[in-house]
This record gives structure tokens, sequence and C-alpha cells, in this order.
């Protein structure tokens, strides 16, 4: 339950003010179909953080623990200072607006979008570090969810009471305490 309970935290802080979370406002905006693009976004999370977290996986059984150890902590600790970067929006282009449309555009384009991104390379972190594999998946995917579903359902009047730099803080202070509690036990 750890893993679950670490990656659901950690991805729903880090995505706060990421990129594909302002992708999930401008596709709020602009399809006004919730419930597809929120089935668009845990589809691509699922797709993305379990080819994340098989790649962390895959990564900590060719390191020695101690190697792990310190890779681990430091990508978290880089991870930390990324977060306390500002996102900025991509544009979206239009794609077709009944639901199917809308929900492949919203794979695609939440699949892409997430690619390298910070709850990405968090995921890979947290795979190569914690077990069972399946419980990092869903914990990020569910912290993905947490983060992104209030956005699609309440569109830009969320967006524009959310403190971004103050959970950007919160984000980046949570991974430098993994990251330190990681190097230092």
């Amino acid at each position: 339950m750890e893993a679950f309970l670490v990656s659901l935290g950690a991805v729903a802080l880090a995505e706060i003010g990421d990129k594909t979370q302002l992708l999930s406002l401008v596709l709020a905006a602009k399809f006004r179909k919730p419930w597809p693009i929120c089935l668009g976004i845990l589809v691509a999370s699922l797709l993305s953080h379990a080819i994340a977290a098989e790649l962390g996986a895959w990564l900590a059984l060719w390191m020695t623990p101690e190697v792990q150890r310190w890779l681990i902590g430091l990508s978290f600790l880089t991870v930390a200072a990324w977060a306390l970067l500002p996102e900025k929006e991509e544009p979206v282009d239009a794609p077709p607006r009944h639901g199917r449309g809308v929900f492949v555009a919203s794979v695609i384009a939440f699949f892409l979008a997430e690619l390298g991104d910070r709850t990405q390379i968090a995921t890979v972190v947290l795979g190569a570090h914690y077990q069972p594999l399946w419980q990092v998946i869903a914990g990020s995917t569910a912290g993905m969810m947490l983060a992104n579903i209030p956005v699609v359902f309440l569109g830009a009047r969320f967006a524009e009471r959310l403190p971004l730099r103050a959970t950007r803080l919160a984000a980046a202070a949570l991974f430098a305490a993994l990251g330190l509690w990681i190097l230092l036990r």
C-alpha cells in the first residue's frame, strides 16, 4: 500500500501546474465534453505510467542497491528542482467535436504531452524504488486523475483560484523530502 500512496501523493502534487494539467484545461475549455476528456486522460495516463514504471523496474535490475539508492535519491532531488519551474501552456489543434473524437484527441494529446514530463520521470523513479509495480502504476495514474479531473470539470474558474506557486513549492518539498529520505537512510 505504501507504493500506491507515495505514488499517488507524489504525482498528484507534481501534476499541479504541469503542462498536462494546462492541457486538461485547454481541452475542457475547447470541447466542453468532460467525460470523454477524463476517459482520455485515464487511458493515456495508464499507458504512459505503465511504460514508465516498467522502465524504472527494468533499470533497477541492472544496478546495485547502492547505485539505485543514489540515482533514485538524486532523481527525486532533480524532480524537486524541476517542480519549482513554472510550465508554459502549449497550443492544441482542434480535433473533431463529437465524443469519440474528443476522447481520441485527449488520449493522443495527453500521452504525447506526458512523454518526458516530470510526472512520467517521477513514475520511472517510483517504479525503480517501490514494489509491487501495479501499485505504482495505479497510484501514479490515480494522482494524475486527482489533479486533472477537477480542472476538466471546473475549467478556467478552478485554475484562476488555484495557488500554482504554492502547489509547485509543496511538490518540490515532497520530492526533496523523498530524495533526502532515500539518500540518508
